[in-house]
């Protein structure tokens, strides 16, 4: 059990090479790799603009602004059944009655919220989220692969797509994607710098928020213009504007279930849903159990399923965007890592096809855990 807790903890640990290392944004912009980015690699803001004028199936609609005046864009496949709502959702479980908020079991399509990253450099989620709308268009994904078996499962569900949580801070990242780049060099456009150029790491970076002041250098895309982390936003008394956009679309639509993407150096991984009752941590799990099956059989790498349990210990794990949006609307919901394809010797080493075939993977898992919950 030890060396299994100290094996995660490493997992969770930045490269070490990033501590202290230092980067100025001229070097870091000299030094990006020459990587052939795919054509369904598409992450920069105003083409994403451009993907939504073509859509004849799904609606889109902007259900917020970035402080720096870019849309949260909305993309939705299936229509909404009966919102009659009596209660919010706290209030319903305070009087033991969660039907007072939304009576789920009634509804005949499940529910499906995809949160697209909210760290702007984090783009595999935003691809794989582009490319799950192509898909629900025309049964085939952006590389022109036949995905006719998850078309069939969406359309038996309701989806809600949000591409991208943080527009700002995917405009923020020049590079577009970390493929070949070292942790370091990733960091650097995900966590900046403090003033001396010092490069951000994990956990540290979070300790200034909203990240702004004489203390930052290079601000990173976590942020948005304001400076604010949407993951840890005050959410009872919002600092920007992403957070609350997507609690509100939660509080609207009741969704059975929820991701929020990220990624990192590691294998893929579903996380622990962090101040959430036991009972949806062990669905999580089975879901994750059933995800990493199906990646084992097509030869892709993962993490092992985590253990529930509550919070304890004298720094227990956050309340974040994921736990939010569970205490906001009943959702069934995870936060997913997923590789980036950085050069670390002990980083998970995939390609651009295999991180989309990774995601593509996860949607058909959800779809599947999600309508086996709606059988009789």
């Amino acid at each position: 059990m030890r060396i299994a807790l100290l094996f995660a903890l490493v997992l969770c640990l930045p490269s070490v090479a990033t501590y202290g290392q230092k980067m100025t944004y001229e070097e870091a912009k000299r030094d990006m790799p020459r990587v052939d980015i795919p054509a369904f690699w598409i992450t920069d803001y105003p083409t994403l603009a451009d993907c939504w004028k073509t859509l004849q199936r799904g609606r889109v609609s902007t259900i917020a602004e970035s402080p720096g005046g870019r849309a949260l864009w909305l993309i939705t496949y299936g229509e909404p059944e009966d919102t009659t709502s009596k209660a919010n959702f706290n209030s319903a479980i305070g009087g033991r009655e969660p039907k007072a908020y939304r009576d789920k079991a009634s509804r005949r399509q499940p529910v499906i919220f995809f949160v697209g990253p909210v760290h702007g450099q984090e783009t595999e989620g935003l691809v794989s989220l582009v490319n799950l709308i192509h898909v629900m268009e025309t049964g085939r994904d952006l590389r022109g692969k036949d995905q006719a078996t998850l078309q069939g499962l969406g359309r038996r569900c309701r989806l809600l797509i949000l591409p991208t949580g943080n527009p700002d801070g995917l405009v923020r990242f020049e590079p577009r994607t970390s493929m070949g780049m070292t942790s370091a060099m990733s960091e650097f456009w995900g966590m900046g710098t403090s003033a001396d150029g010092t490069i951000g790491k994990w956990p540290d970076t979070k300790r200034l928020h909203p990240h702004t002041g004489p203390e930052v250098g290079f601000m990173g895309c976590y942020f948005d213009d304001r400076g604010v982390n949407p993951m840890h936003d005050e959410f009872f008394a919002p600092m920007s504007t992403e957070a609350p956009a997507i609690l509100a679309v939660a509080r609207k639509e009741a969704p059975d279930l929820a991701v929020s993407f990220h990624s990192h150096a590691q294998p893929p991984d579903v996380l622990r849903p962090a101040y959430v009752p036991l009972e949806v941590q062990r669905e999580v799990r089975t879901l994750a159990e059933r995800y990493y099956a199906r990646l084992d059989e097509f030869g892709l790498p993962h993490t092992r399923p985590f253990e529930p349990r509550a919070e304890e210990g004298p720094n227990p794990a956050s309340l974040n965007l994921t736990s939010a949006i569970y205490h906001t609307s009943g959702a069934t919901t995870f936060t997913f890592e997923s590789p980036r394809g950085v050069t670390d010797e002990k980083a998970c080493h995939v390609d651009f096809e295999q991180i989309l075939d990774i995601h593509l993977h996860l949607f058909e898992a959800m779809m599947r855990h999600a309508l086996e919950a709606k059988a009789p």
